[in-house]
């Protein structure tokens, strides 16, 4: 099918990645045909394949980038050697960036299921790198007596995933602001430490 008078790859390829965000956000990449992602971007179905080769390879660029900005932006952080001021700019960092992009972060996080094997492979592998920064930040606190838990992995991941769950149930108009609630997340997370 011939592409649409007015489509450009370089509008129309992030229109393509932003409705599969939004839909399968929304509906789930299970309940998503590459047709509805189609009439989001107002292009024909098999205009699509000008674009990404099917709707597997949308949800794992979409999840790789996710992931691969994640790590850059982690990485721009200040690194301070104090063990406790390194585990509070991550959880202040982890916390600011995903309230930003509650539909990246539900995806990343629930439809894992849905990636092939070797897409899995892939994801998981840059999972792992940024869990691996804040085990690493846990590990220093513990040698240096300000931290201390039966298990550092397990620490890392119940701090990841109290973080994460804040994009579930925050919303700007609510009760508390942004900050407000990033500081009783802090909180939480000394206490998980016994910081």
């Amino acid at each position: 099918m011939a592409r649409k008078i007015g489509s450009h790859s370089k509008i129309t390829g992030p229109r393509v990645r932003q409705a599969a965000l939004t839909l399968f956000a929304r509906h789930g990449y299970a309940a998503v045909s590459m047709r509805q992602i189609a009439s989001a971007v107002g292009v024909q179905a098999g205009a699509l394949y000008n674009y990404t080769a099917d709707k597997q390879a949308l949800l794992f660029d979409l999840m790789q980038t996710h992931m691969e900005d994640l790590l850059a932006a982690l990485d721009r952080c200040p690194d301070h050697g104090d063990p406790q001021m390194r585990l509070e700019t991550f959880a202040r960092f982890h916390i600011r960036y995903h309230l930003d992009c509650p539909d990246l972060v539900f995806i990343a996080y629930m439809e894992l299921r849905n990636l092939t094997a070797a897409n899995f492979a892939v994801i998981e592998g840059l999972r792992r790198r940024y869990e691996l920064r804040l085990q690493n930040i846990l590990e220093a606190g513990q040698k240096a007596g300000v931290f201390e838990m039966p298990d550092i992995k397990v620490a890392s991941m119940a701090i990841i995933a109290m973080l994460t769950g804040i994009t579930t149930w925050y919303r700007e108009e609510g009760r508390l602001s942004r900050a407000q609630v990033e500081e009783i997340y802090l909180g939480m997370v000394r206490k998980a430490v016994n910081a």
